[in-house]
């Protein structure tokens, strides 16, 4: 799983051999247990009740799911408690007391260095630098 992979999606990875419960836009439903997931939502379930739409109820062995059919997913509540959201909140929490340099601190750090005479001046032009030699030198292009 890579950093880019929201929430909803790792989660998916991690019911990964529970007992899931998937609806289909098509109000079908599939209760099994959930082989395997991908990123975009396409998931294989073993050990399946299927109930139809009228209500009729059926038992499948094997089923594969197309992710851009799926309304919602039942998923175990004991996921709540997967390790995967112990690494998230550690991360949350740490965002707060970051050490790196945030964005006020760093235009306060900015605009005193500027004050100290480092850095150029924002915008063009500006003063010369004592000891600087100009290439440019004004030049009349339309002489009288």
């Amino acid at each position: 799983m890579s950093r880019s992979l929201g929430i909803p999606v790792k989660l998916l990875h991690e019911a990964a051999g529970h007992v899931v419960t998937v609806e289909l836009k098509s109000g079908e439903l599939y209760r099994g247990s959930m082989l395997e997931c991908e990123d975009n939502w396409n998931c294989q379930l073993e050990n399946i009740t299927f109930t139809a739409k009228d209500g009729k109820v059926s038992q499948l062995e094997h089923v594969f799911i197309r992710g851009s059919k799926v309304r919602f997913m039942v998923i175990p509540d004991m996921l709540k408690n997967a390790p995967m959201f112990k690494r998230l909140e550690s991360r949350i929490k740490g965002k707060g007391s970051s050490l790196g340099v945030g964005r006020g601190r760093a235009v306060a750090m900015r605009s005193r260095a500027q004050a100290a005479g480092r850095g150029a001046a924002p915008g063009r032009g500006g003063n010369p630098v004592p000891g600087s030699h100009h290439i440019c030198s004004k030049v009349n292009a339309f002489p009288e």
